[in-house]
């Protein structure tokens, strides 16, 4: 007798209240109908994904192996094995005040460092302000955080950044955090070191919680990588720092990220991580150990991959520019190319309608602005093989001017 047997009401799933209004991610969607078609026969260009196309480090890898072969296959502790909390901690000290261990909280990715952050410091009846259009899973971790996600809309002149006005024009006596990210994802903005120095001030100001995202930080187009909230901020009491390995270093599969927050924050996201995932797989921290003391090989494997998206996205700049009247965001860090392809009105969300056609029609997956709030627009990955990467922007541009009589 199948288990699923019964009443109708036992085979029938009735989400709870905690996902009542959680949507699937959208990035992970178009990636996964992009390999869909690809197993049906279809060649499809896949620029959907936000995942570096470069295989780990061979001296990450060796080191993981080694970690194996010496029996780190057990439980660790849930904040993470020590020395690869003092390396994270070493780091960040470098960058301005001195950061103890128990401030640094290692997770399965930055992704759950980011919810641990909004699970622990937000709740009903507060409002959190997004910069927007930001990542899509913003909005849904303060969501299952039972608090209000506030988008606040930048300006596209100025690569949707945001500045204190807007942000305090966004705020009411609810507003208890704002989530910052820089290198931005979707549009590839860079905050300058005067811009996000403003941004924590108001903060601070005003008594806010800020959770910086910083796991675009090394991959940048200036001539140095992008500024660190740790950089700027004249005090580190509400403010939480996230990053991990999974960009700089290629090792998205590897599941490896980190908070460094104030003790009595750090503290309570371990106590709920140990309820959670409790401690990142072993071996992985291991190879991140390894990322973060062997300076001099991560250096030359981080310089040579961001030397190769800049040629990728030098070759991209070089065909939407053929069009003047397509508009787009110059990315300054990152790999997007985030591009206006319609109009605003949510209810037609020309993005999602454009990112179909060229899926189906053109066979290049990217992923709609709806994911981001800005559903006249398309987030363009250029972590792809360069052929791919050119051609496919091109099918991009020609799709553009089809939908445009041009």
């Amino acid at each position: 007798m199948s288990l699923l047997a019964g009443t109708r009401s036992n085979r029938t799933f009735v989400p709870s209240g905690n996902i009542a209004q959680l949507r699937e991610s959208a990035t992970i969607a178009a990636s996964a109908r992009a390999k869909a078609l690809r197993a049906a026969g279809r060649a499809i260009i896949d620029l959907g994904a936000g995942e570096p196309d470069f295989d780990t480090p061979e001296f990450i890898r060796r080191a993981a192996q080694r970690a194996i072969d010496a029996g780190a296959t057990r439980y660790t502790a849930t904040e993470g094995i020590l020395p690869l909390r003092e390396a994270i901690a070493r780091r960040a000290s470098e960058m301005g005040a001195e950061i103890p261990p128990g401030n640094v909280v290692v997770s399965t990715g930055s992704k759950q460092s980011l919810f641990n952050a909004c699970f622990c410091l937000f709740g009903e009846g507060d409002d959190v302000l997004i910069p927007t259009p930001s990542w899509t899973s913003y909005y849904e971790m303060v969501s299952l955080s039972r608090a209000n996600a506030v988008p606040v809309y930048g300006d596209p002149a100025s690569g949707w950044k945001v500045t204190p006005a807007m942000l305090e024009a966004a705020s009411t006596s609810r507003t208890k955090g704002v989530m910052l990210n820089s290198p931005c994802n979707p549009t590839g903005a860079v905050y300058s070191r005067e811009e996000l120095t403003a941004l924590l001030e108001v903060a601070q100001d005003r008594g806010w919680w800020v959770i910086s995202d910083e796991i675009y930080r090394a991959i940048s187009y200036g001539d140095a990588i992008a500024t660190s909230a740790l950089d700027v901020a004249s005090s580190l009491d509400r403010i939480v720092i996230v990053d991990g390995v999974a960009k700089a270093y290629a090792m998205t599969g590897w599941r490896i990220g980190w908070a460094i927050a104030p003790r009595e924050l750090a503290s309570a996201m371990t106590a709920l991580q140990s309820h959670t995932t409790s401690n990142a797989a072993a071996p992985s921290q291991h190879g991140a150990l390894a990322a973060l003391t062997n300076r001099e090989e991560a250096s030359t494997s981080i310089a040579s991959m961001v030397a190769e998206f800049r040629r990728r996205r030098d070759a991209v700049i070089a065909i939407v520019r053929g069009e003047p009247e397509l508009d787009f965001v110059e990315p300054e860090g990152a790999f997007y190319l985030f591009a206006r392809v319609g109009g605003d009105d949510p209810a037609r969300d020309d993005g999602a309608a454009f990112a179909r056609r060229l899926l189906e029609e053109h066979e290049v997956a990217v992923v709609p602005g709806s994911a981001f709030l800005t559903p006249g627009w398309v987030r363009m990955s250029y972590a792809a093989p360069i052929a791919g990467v050119i051609e496919g922007t091109r099918r991009l541009v020609t799709l553009w001017r089809e939908i445009n009589g041009r």
